[in-house]
């Protein structure tokens, strides 16, 4: 790595030359990733470039993504903040879920923050998104508490739901799910992004889906309409190489999930980087309200099994996590560059993880301490108004 550092008042810039970045599953060929490249300009702000170009299909036509984004130092906190809640309050959950205080299906967001974080950096009032069952993070960004997102894995009264969703169906204002089953909600991403366009309200839906629903038939069904009604929609592949315990090498013919529409012009994205995710949100937004629809591909990587019921001992090796994760992880290199931007010092950065830490075991006790959900609430939220429930005959009717 090489440094170039040039002062001149009133601003510092700080140059740093970076190896070439892994491409592919476990392709690592090169050390830790511990350099960014920042422009600082009176320890206020910063520009952060991507450490990776963005690969694209169909889009030579138009101006990319330049991979940079100018962050202050309030948001660069703002940004690492939400990362390391969303990582505590993932482990909070895989602890507890191994105590059997959480059941059913849990699927857990930990190291893929850079997504959530990232794109929801971009996300406008009018914009909307729908994803699959791995949405805590996306909860938490919609802004859902840990109180009532870990009250919700525990099916208590705190919960967003009540408790009656659980793990897998958070949804909220301009937040469609949340969704169990495997591709669905991707043509029910396309339905948002045409009420976008029925009601001109200038918004753009983001439909996300992981790379072992990329070969699901509705998606490439979802792809068809979008097109010929160039739906404002981005469709976006959250690749974390393994689906549900089958790499995407084993299991797909064709890898390149941006490519994919074939019609639909595309770009990869490097998943683990908030600057190249941010940078390229803004990207599409502008292009799919212009033009209709998009194929993302963020190349990410996730630390747990599938789901909490995969032993994750078969398909790769812990050797492997912790390669990706000492070279790649997207909250170690976001510290970094508030390091290098002097946002931060290293012993700043901490003290508010312990402070995070801390926090989000205090919620995870208020949580576990929540009521049980009574059974007089089984039947309501169905209906924008509770309607008596009907019983197992056609004359006989309870007032809950």
């Amino acid at each position: 790595v090489c440094v170039c550092v040039c002062m001149s008042a009133p601003a510092l810039t700080l140059t740093l030359c970076l190896p070439d970045r892994f491409d592919g599953m476990l392709a690592v060929q090169r050390s830790v990733r511990t350099a960014t490249k920042a422009v600082v300009v009176a320890q206020r702000f910063a520009s952060f470039e991507a450490f990776e170009p963005y690969e694209t299909h169909k889009l030579d036509d138009f101006t990319l993504p330049t991979g940079t984004i100018e962050v202050e130092k309030e948001s660069a906190w703002s940004i690492f903040e939400k990362m390391a809640v969303v990582r505590r309050m993932e482990t909070k959950a895989s602890v507890l879920y191994k105590a059997r205080k959480i059941r059913g299906f849990c699927h857990l967001y930990s190291g893929q923050e850079a997504v959530c974080v990232g794109m929801h950096e971009a996300f406008r009032d009018v914009d909307s998104f729908i994803t699959a069952y791995r949405c805590h993070g996306w909860a938490y960004m919609n802004g859902y508490s840990v109180v009532q997102i870990l009250a919700e894995l525990f099916g208590n009264s705190l919960g967003a739901s009540k408790g009656k969703g659980g793990s897998m169906h958070f949804y909220g204002e301009g937040f469609y799910g949340g969704n169990g089953i495997v591709g669905a909600q991707v043509p029910v991403g396309a339905g948002v992004a045409f009420a976008h366009k029925y009601k001109k309200d200038g918004g753009v839906n983001f439909a996300f889906y992981g790379d072992g629903a990329a070969n699901q038939g509705q998606v490439f069904e979802a792809y068809n309409m979008a097109k010929l009604w160039n739906l404002p929609v981005v469709f976006v592949c959250e690749n974390n190489h393994f689906a549900m315990g089958t790499s995407s090498a084993r299991g797909s013919a064709s890898d390149n999930y941006y490519t994919r529409g074939d019609y639909i012009p595309g770009i990869k994205v490097d998943g683990m980087d908030v600057a190249a995710v941010k940078s390229a949100t803004d990207f599409a937004i502008e292009y799919a309200a212009e033009n209709g629809p998009l194929v993302m591909e963020m190349s990410t990587y996730r630390y747990h099994g599938h789901s909490m019921s995969d032993p994750d001992t078969t398909y790769r090796t812990q050797d492997d996590i912790k390669s990706i994760r000492n070279k790649y992880d997207p909250l170690t290199t976001w510290k970094q560059r508030m390091v290098e931007a002097d946002f931060a010092t290293p012993e700043e950065l901490k003290a508010a993880e312990k402070s995070i830490a801390k926090q989000v075991d205090r919620d995870t006790e208020e949580a576990l301490a929540g009521a049980p959900t009574p059974l007089t609430e089984i039947a309501n939220d169905i209906y924008t108004e509770n309607v008596p429930t009907r019983g197992c005959d056609l004359y006989t009717y309870y007032n809950v």
